[in-house]
């Protein structure tokens, strides 16, 4: 009977949701749809539709207009991106992540005290990745020069009237940014020691900008020009579009851009040098894919995170979740359990795809294995032992890691397994810290036009509080903090030189019948495939549309290692049971959980702002989905 009941409150809660009016409308076009994390970013990708350009031109203004904000990323950060070719049909993936500079060794941060690379300053810094990314994106892709799609950027570079949010965090971090010379230049500009040229100490008046006021950047300006000049120069020597670009390109990974960036980075004490600039490329892959329910769902490889949502939904495929309810104690809890296996397996088997040893992507994407994997799911209580798999077996392949799984205090043989290992055990970091660790930085950026191009992107690093590289006015990455530095923790992520860190970042595309369905990304660090995941599925099988879905009740794992925040091992360790769920959880829901071991916390915003277009073929449009979380906006036509 309380079963019943619980089923019924579940009906109850869902079906009001499906009729209610959303806090921000579903955008919709015909034409085109310009959706990303800042209403001025958004803006320049109107302007550049209007322009005549297509999906990847648009997003690329997005994305340099975006960089330019800096709260949520910068120019020195990273980018990852999926595309849907029209022309191909197929799905493509761009790599653009730095790597480890020289010097970059796991010898190195322990000689420091650390147990993981720190979170900010020069040393937490890979090489940029977000030039040369949209560079190659737009050359390969696009139909516009750089100089068209850079201009918006460029405009406000010149100066824009500056958001609360980044002014605010500016003001908040200004200790912080005070020990970088360039950095204090930029984004304290009523610093006395700014203002003045001396050295004075610090001030308690404001010393960042106020909210509405036009903030100037004139390096980025400086640099971003060059960038320009070098592309214009190139097309008066007679080159292609395509080499006009990668001429900027080489300004900035190999010229006096890279020179200066160098210096600055050096100067405060960070690693990467010129041959680090020159040796890192963007990579054009192939993405991964599971068939989920006969729609295909499209992630990055295992150097992000996106692979744990296939991981997940190959698991989920064994339940019927339809008839469980939307956020039932059953779908919560089984929910849960998935995302806990998957991510026990992100947290040990995933890492740079180009370099050894290879991950066992197969095995772990394997349907055979997420069976397995499913019947691991106990229905009375939160599994907190819950480890990495051996995935290898469904490979043909024998696991060379059995004894450092062992060590680490996991017991593959599940009937063994009747305790939780010591790593996974407990948290002490304040919830605040851990929160914020969880929900840090990030944008995204969703586009598409009506011949068919498809853009999903994750771009993110060189947030606030940013160490900023010489007189560049570029802010370096932090995604450094990413790596680990015992092979115990995960042995495909140990720092190296010239090596890519496990990211959290991670946008998807999906498509059905062979056409886009469903392209989406968000912000939140280690949330992001789990909100992702969710918003999936309130498509797919609860029938919500992209902005009822975007602002539905998620649930949230702790259960997992921190990818980003804190130098110690009780920083990042994760907390078995812990469980955020959305204020408007029922009271029955709340009791059932509490009784299965879980640790409940509540609030009104369970997932980062999520971002995402669906594709209306039966009327020829699109619905464009943009969280009420945040800054983030929209624009179709």
């Amino acid at each position: 009977m309380k079963r019943l009941l619980a089923l019924i409150l579940s009906v109850c809660f869902v079906l009001p949701l499906l009729a209610q009016q959303t806090q921000k409308p579903v955008l919709h076009g015909s034409s085109w749809m310009a959706i990303t994390g800042k209403p001025l970013a958004a803006t320049a990708g109107a302007m550049i539709f209007q322009k005549k350009g297509n999906a990847v031109d648009a997003a690329c203004a997005m994305l340099a207009a975006a960089c330019t904000m800096w709260d949520t990323l910068s120019w020195g950060g990273e980018t990852q991106v999926l595309i849907y070719n029209p022309k191909t049909k197929k799905v493509i993936a761009i790599n653009a992540m730095g790597f480890a500079p020289t010097g970059a060794t796991p010898e190195f941060f322990k000689n420091k005290g650390l147990n993981f690379p720190p979170e900010y300053g020069p040393l937490a810094a890979t090489t940029p990745g977000t030039p040369g990314g949209l560079i190659y994106m737009l050359a390969n892709y696009g139909t516009m020069s750089l100089e068209q799609v850079l201009e918006p950027a460029m405009q406000m570079a010149a100066g824009y009237p500056i958001e609360a949010q980044a002014a605010n965090i500016m003001e908040r971090y200004k200790p912080m940014i005070k020990a970088w010379p360039y950095s204090r230049k930029v984004f304290l500009p009523h610093s006395p020691a700014v203002v003045a040229g001396g050295q004075n100490a610090a001030v308690s008046q404001r010393e960042a900008p106020e909210a509405g006021e036009i903030f100037v950047q004139k390096d980025l300006l400086e640099t971003l020009g060059k960038l320009v000049e070098a592309e214009r120069n190139a097309l008066k020597r007679g080159k292609g579009r395509k080499d006009a670009m990668m001429a900027a390109y080489d300004r900035f990974y190999k010229g006096d851009i890279a020179r200066e960036f160098v210096r600055g980075c050096q100067e405060q004490g960070g690693l990467i040098t010129m041959g680090d600039l020159a040796k890192w490329k963007p990579v054009e892959e192939e993405p991964l894919m599971v068939n989920y329910k006969g729609i295909e769902v499209y992630k990055l490889q295992q150097w992000t995170q996106g692979p744990v949502m296939l991981q997940a939904l190959n698991i989920l495929e064994n339940f019927d979740l339809k008839a469980m309810g939307y956020n039932s104690t059953k779908y919560i809890h089984t929910l849960y359990q998935a995302m806990n296996l998957a991510f026990a397996d992100r947290d040990f088997y995933y890492g740079d795809s180009y370099l050894p040893p290879a991950e066992p992507i197969k095995g772990l994407l394997s349907k055979e294995y997420a069976k397995q994997r499913a019947g691991l799911i106990r229905y009375d209580k939160n599994d907190v032992s819950i480890g990495p798999g051996d995935p290898y077996p469904f490979e043909g392949k024998k696991n060379p890691y059995l004894g450092l799984l062992k060590k680490r205090g996991y017991e593959l043989d599940t009937t063994k397994r009747n305790f939780a290992p010591k790593h996974d055990m407990g948290n002490n970091s304040a919830p605040e810290l851990y929160q914020d660790r969880l929900w840090r930085g990030t944008t995204s950026v969703e586009a598409a036009d009506k011949e068919g191009w498809v853009v999903s992107i994750t771009p993110s690093g060189g947030w606030l509080p940013a160490c900023i590289a010489g007189n560049t006015g570029v802010g370096m990455s932090q995604r450094m903090q990413s790596f680990v530095l015992d092979s115990a923790l995960n042995p495909f992520n140990v720092v190296a030189p010239g090596k890519r860190p496990r990211v959290t970042l991670s946008p998807s595309l999906a498509l059905k019948d062979g056409r886009p369905f469903l392209a989406s990304a968000v912000q939140g660090g280690d949330t992001q495939d789990q909100n992702l995941l969710q918003f999936f599925l309130n498509v797919a099988e609860f029938g919500m549309n992209v902005q009822q879905a975007s602002e539905a009740a998620n649930i949230n794992t702790n259960q997992l290692w921190l990818s980003l925040g804190g130098t110690k091992l009780t920083d990042r360790e994760p907390k078995p049971g812990q469980i955020l769920l959305h204020d408007s959880t029922p009271e029955m829901v709340r009791g059932d959980l509490k009784k299965m071991g879980y640790t409940l916390s509540f609030d009104d915003r369970t997932s980062g702002p999520i971002n995402a277009i669906y594709f209306d073929w039966k009327h020829g449009s699109l619905w464009g989905g943009s969280s009420n979380h945040g800054e983030d906006y929209g624009l179709g036509w």
